[in-house]
């Protein structure tokens, strides 16, 4: 399969798929729902680095696993919560050597509140500070060139700091931004001036809704706004009426940055494979 980059410079409008690692069971499941993903048209998979801060599978490893064994193209995501330069450092260089050269740099969730009191977070660096680190390697000659992805929050508040803050990231290094879920025409708004104002490639974020509590979970998420009509209107609904409705928002939301985006990266609710399936078709159809 082709890399990020190959992909982006042809203009094909990747579509990114995002798997959370698994954190008590072993990889089967996981593996499984990346081979259906990625028969069904998704090209890249996407691995969280621990989300919400709890352990999990490393997303690296996975990742490696993924490309070896299925010849899968996978976008571990790097979180800078974790690990010193040291560990980090001896990462990339795993990384490089089981050819995965792609990556999303984020800071990262901070540890949970109550697991606190066992482990320290580690913030040596934000994302733009592991960027330089990152091309650091590649301009010694320690590693192959890294095509390095972002964060984008379009639904931060003060979306002003935030495109400063992108800006700083293409300084950095940082060629292509996934942004955080589009949900509202606020979001929407600000992903097409991120078009305006960013040098680097678009992956406009789209998150379905499965359920009301789901969707008042998500509405407490930081990064994430789901405006208040969208989560009532997920009251009362069964599972299958809940999943119908999060692909019709999700493809509401796709259609409304197509004109925007380089391509899209969907998050798998609770790993429902079928339903970011049906997701993909949609937005195919849209094109």
């Amino acid at each position: 399969m082709a890399n990020l980059k190959s992909l982006l410079a042809d203009g094909r409008r990747p579509l990114l798929v995002e798997l959370d690692p698994p954190r008590d069971e072993g990889p089967a499941a996981f593996v499984e729902g990346a081979r259906k993903l990625t028969a069904a048209g998704a090209d890249i998979i996407t691995i969280a680095d621990c989300p919400t801060g709890r352990a999990s599978i490393d997303a690296c490893m996975l990742a490696a696993k993924l490309k070896r064994e299925e010849g899968i193209e996978p976008l571990p995501h790097m979180a800078c919560r974790d690990r010193n330069w040291n560990a980090a450092k001896a990462l990339l260089l795993g990384l490089d050597m089981e050819g995965v050269r792609q990556l999303l740099l984020v800071t990262g969730d901070p540890v949970a509140q109550e697991d606190r009191g066992q482990m320290k977070t580690v913030f040596q660096y934000n994302a733009a500070g592991l960027c330089e680190r990152v091309r650091g390697l590649a301009e010694a000659g320690q590693t192959g060139d890294f095509f390095l992805c972002g964060a984008l929050n379009v639904n931060a508040a003060n979306f002003a700091a935030e495109l400063q803050k992108a800006q700083r990231k293409e300084e950095a290094g940082i060629r292509a931004f996934l942004t955080q879920p589009v949900s509202s025409e606020t979001a929407a708004r600000n992903l097409h001036l991120a078009r305006e104002k960013l040098r680097g490639n678009l992956l406009g974020g789209l998150y379905p809704p499965v359920s009301y509590r789901n969707a008042l979970f998500l509405q407490r998420v930081n990064g994430m706004r789901l405006p208040d009509e969208m989560v009532s209107a997920y009251e009362g609904l069964n599972r299958e009426e809940g999943e119908e409705l999060g692909l019709q928002f999700g493809l509401r939301a796709a259609r409304s940055v197509l004109d925007a985006v380089d391509g899209f990266y969907i998050v798998t609710p609770f790993r429902r494979v079928e339903l970011v399936t049906r997701l993909m078709e949609g937005i195919r159809c849209l094109r």
